[in-house]
């Protein structure tokens, strides 16, 4: 097994469920360190996964966790989790920006505190984790540790017909993707590598239930973001940064034939592109 990610640690936004702990389980299978940065502590009967429940998950899975409290809209909670999580592993070699909030509503339709919550949890939030982690990842370079950030965002697509039906939502994902933008250059020279990563088609997830009439059939599981998360985060940073990626070019471009293996439904031939693709 490729094991590119041993010993290294990774920050995770969000990360109880979903997309993030399938990336967190996916490190954790190298030996990997994962600080989860969530703000689920308590189970919920509609949501379910808590820091905890991932911090076991990853355990098994192979590697160390520290779950750590925290809404990355806050200021005070990401520097100190950033603290813990540094002293616990001796380091920070990697950030992923998972944690998002989707709310797809017009505007007459969506209301100014989901507009805020999209703004600081997508754009704020993206912005504040890396602010936070950049010392870590200047010393990671410094070491030779091959630092990345990762951040869940789309390709910038100026086409109208991404902002007229969901505005708010489609310019707070886009905020994060002119993160990757900016910071890929403005870290260049320090060697730490700042790419973004979407999915081709929709992935079964939670926030599917802001989505109508999305069913299984339509969807791949988790685990080809976290595949494909894992193959840039094992890539040399000095050489692949500024990039857009998509999760299946990922795959396919490292080897990968069959992907029908990530198919909810196995065989199914509804896959239903995901938005501003």
């Amino acid at each position: 097994m490729d094991a590119a990610l041993k010993g290294k640690t990774l920050f995770i936004s969000g990360g109880s469920r979903g997309i993030g702990l399938a990336i967190a389980r996916r490190a954790a299978q190298d030996g990997a360190n994962v600080i989860i940065a969530a703000k689920t502590d308590k189970p919920n009967p509609k949501l379910p996964g808590t820091i905890f429940s991932a911090a076991k998950e990853i355990e098994a899975a192979g590697g160390r966790c520290l779950p750590i409290l925290c809404d990355i809209r806050e200021e005070g909670q990401v520097k100190e989790a950033v603290l813990q999580g540094a002293e616990a592993f001796d380091g920070i070699d990697i950030l992923v920006n998972n944690a998002s909030a989707i709310n797809l509503t017009p505007t007459e339709g969506t209301p100014i505190r989901r507009f805020d919550l999209m703004f600081g949890v997508n754009v704020r939030g993206t912005f504040l984790c890396t602010q936070a982690v950049l010392p870590h990842l200047k010393r990671s370079a410094e070491r030779g540790r091959n630092p990345h950030v990762l951040t869940l965002s789309p390709p910038l697509n100026m086409e109208p017909r991404w902002f007229a039906p969901h505005l708010a939502y489609t310019m707070a994902k886009y905020g994060m993707s002119m993160c990757v933008l900016g910071h890929a250059e403005e870290f260049r020279p320090y060697g730490i590598a700042v790419n973004a990563l979407w999915p081709r088609t929709v992935i079964q997830t939670a926030a599917l239930q802001m989505i109508p009439g999305i069913t299984p059939e339509h969807c791949r599981t988790p685990q080809i973001m976290a595949d494909a998360a894992h193959c840039i985060l094992s890539s040399d940073g000095r050489e692949h940064t500024g990039n857009f990626y998509i999760d299946d070019e990922v795959l396919t471009a490292s080897g990968v034939e069959d992907l029908g293996q990530y198919a909810v439904v196995p065989g199914s031939k509804e896959l239903l592109p995901d938005l501003f693709l």
